[in-house]
């Protein structure tokens, strides 16, 4: 046997004589150190010509402005032009004498905006509407966040059930929505107050459980979109992560708090601004569910104040003025959103 091997195999010879002898170690071949300034001067390539000029597709130069160009034309018609006439008009004393032609319009520069800003009630609805979009936002996120979690400890058929009556909710108008919720909590034939035994209390005449029932049906109609968000952000979790926490003796809340919450951060950010956003801007249920603003205005938000100060008492310069600080502060929460998101496109 020792002979048969040490016997040199057919043809070995010819192709040492040929190639040499092999290498007796197989590895990644030294890397040569470029010379000083090699890659200044030199173009790479694909990305110029002999010059180091970079041809025009692969600056990218005017292209994505021609595709983004019908976008920007529509946008600038259906929001430019608005928010400019908005603005103007918070600078004029517009008033329905004005809009008649009885009177000329005159400038009153930042008139408007003392007035405002000197109007005690102003500053009750603005404290009224911060509180009461952050009640929604927060009860919003609670809700789509709990049921996104249990759409994942489900069966197929009950988490069918529950993605159609939750996008059939999302999907209703909301004024359909708000007259649905007035009847179900209506105080001679809502089954509500026969199912508490509450008689014919009204939920609309107080305060507080006026703002609660609105924000019963904000919550109801905002957060399939939570829920849905999350849950593919949810699915989109490895299961050996999750497995291997429930087998650390890690509760269901202690895996959301440690676990999900940390991975999901960027949904849970957009879900969050763009509740904030909304939920500032609710008018239809507040309108339609308090009667205009409630007794007495006691359930104002900025929405339906400026729609009051415009139409109902056709100061439009001051209801402008209203829609001017409604901008601006959706604008500052908008940056604020857009930074969060640039600062987790960086991390991930």
């Amino acid at each position: 046997m020792s002979r048969m091997t040490d016997r040199p195999l057919p043809g070995a010879g010819v192709a040492e004589a040929a190639s040499g002898p092999l290498p007796t170690a197989v590895g990644p071949e030294p890397v040569k150190s470029a010379p000083s300034g090699a890659g200044r001067g030199t173009p790479r390539p694909g990305r110029g010509g002999p010059a180091g000029r970079r041809s025009p597709l692969a600056r990218g130069g005017w292209t994505p402005w021609l595709y983004l160009a019908p976008a920007l034309v529509v946008i600038g018609g259906l929001l430019v032009y608005p928010v400019y006439q908005l603005g103007l008009i918070s600078f004029l004393e517009y008033t329905q004498a004005q809009v008649s032609g009885g009177e000329p319009t005159s400038f009153q520069g930042f008139g408007n905006y003392a007035a405002l800003f000197r109007d005690e009630q102003f500053w009750q609805v603005l404290l009224a509407t911060v509180v009461f979009a952050g009640a929604c936002v927060v009860s919003t996120l609670a809700v789509g966040c709990a049921l996104a979690v249990l759409l994942t400890r489900v069966r197929a058929v009950p988490r069918l059930a529950l993605m159609l009556a939750a996008l059939g909710a999302w999907a209703t108008p909301a004024v359909t929505g708000s007259t649905v919720w007035l009847l179900l909590f209506d105080p001679d034939f809502g089954p509500v107050n026969r199912i508490l035994g509450l008689g014919d209390h009204s939920w609309t005449y107080g305060r507080y459980s006026a703002f609660a029932l609105v924000l019963l049906e904000v919550v109801w109609c905002s957060f399939p979109f939570v829920m849905v968000t999350v849950y593919a952000g949810i699915r989109a979790v490895p299961s050996e992560v999750l497995e291997a926490a429930s087998l650390d003796g890690a509760s269901q809340w202690r895996i959301w708090r440690s676990v999900l919450a940390p991975m999901l951060r960027p949904i849970l950010v957009v879900v969050t601004i763009q509740s904030v956003i909304w939920d500032f801007k609710v008018f239809t249920q507040i309108y339609v569910m308090t009667n205009g603003g409630g007794i007495a205005g006691q359930n104002l938000t900025l929405n339906v104040y400026a729609y009051q100060k415009a139409f109902a008492s056709s100061q439009y310069g001051l209801g402008s003025a209203i829609g001017v600080v409604m901008l601006l502060i959706l604008l500052a929460v908008t940056l604020v959103y857009l930074r969060l998101l640039r600062r987790q496109g960086e991390e991930l």
